[in-house]
């Protein structure tokens, strides 16, 4: 009798499952003709801050295939994310109550539009500076050539790296929500996490002043963020149980 309940739930699991996995190979057939080109639109900022003449080369026989094609699968899954959280969603939504529903969805769309807006600010605003500074460092007689690959680990270990600390946010609210933390302790905390920004910024970061000011004082900022957010969700919840129950 207990057994069907749980057979239906791992039917149900693998068909949420192969959906998801079916709409990220569709994307990725969609995109596989242009695989070239969208790695050129990763490379444009250090192909922009290259010297005339300058270009990436490959090390590996097969880089110039497959460093595109991983490249491609990851657009596929960015591209088809909201379709796979559709997927998740309507797993495990039946299992909620409704206050946890009205609590979870807005904080994994919030969680997903905070990690692209991390990716598109290490992209836009990050990348060239860095690039930049790397072109301009470069001792003379010296050739700034970059392997394929290898620009491929540092633009995803950069964008991990910014999506994540672009979180803050959602992590903050989450902690207050669970009770971990107080409002007031995140506000007296305010000084460790300055100092802790900065710390974070120069492991993950290149060894360039601006590109660590550029990671920290965000994170700095989303914290502060998150806090003011906590604060609200605190004082709405505080009025809710202080008004009289119809």
């Amino acid at each position: 009798m207990n057994e069907q309940p749980l057979l239906a739930h791992l039917i149900e699991l693998r068909t949420r499952l192969v959906r998801a996995l079916l709409g990220i190979a569709l994307v990725f057939l969609g995109l596989f003709h242009w695989s070239s080109d969208i790695y050129h639109l990763l490379a444009k900022p250090l192909l922009d801050a290259l010297p005339h003449g300058g270009s990436m080369i490959a090390t590996e026989v097969t880089s110039t295939f497959f460093v595109p094609m991983k490249l491609t699968m990851l657009a596929a899954f960015l591209i088809s994310l909201p379709h796979t959280l559709y997927q998740v969603w309507a797993f495990v939504a039946p299992g909620l109550y409704a206050h946890e529903k009205k609590l979870v969805l807005p904080l994994v769309l919030a969680s997903l539009v905070l990690f692209l807006v991390g990716m598109s600010f290490a992209y836009f605003l990050v990348f060239p500076v860095v690039f930049h500074f790397m072109s301009a460092v470069t001792p003379a007689g010296v050739s700034m050539m970059t392997d394929i690959d290898k620009y491929l680990s540092f633009v995803l270990g950069m964008f991990m790296a910014f999506g994540t600390t672009f979180e803050v946010p959602v992590i903050v609210v989450v902690l207050t929500r669970m009770g971990v933390v107080s409002v007031a302790k995140l506000r007296e905390a305010r000084p460790y996490v300055i100092v802790g920004a900065f710390v974070i910024a120069a492991i993950v970061t290149p060894p360039d002043v601006l590109s660590q000011t550029m990671l920290a004082v965000p994170l700095w900022l989303l914290y502060e963020a998150g806090v003011m957010v906590a604060a609200l969700m605190e004082r709405k919840a505080r009025r809710a149980q202080a008004e009289p129950a119809p």
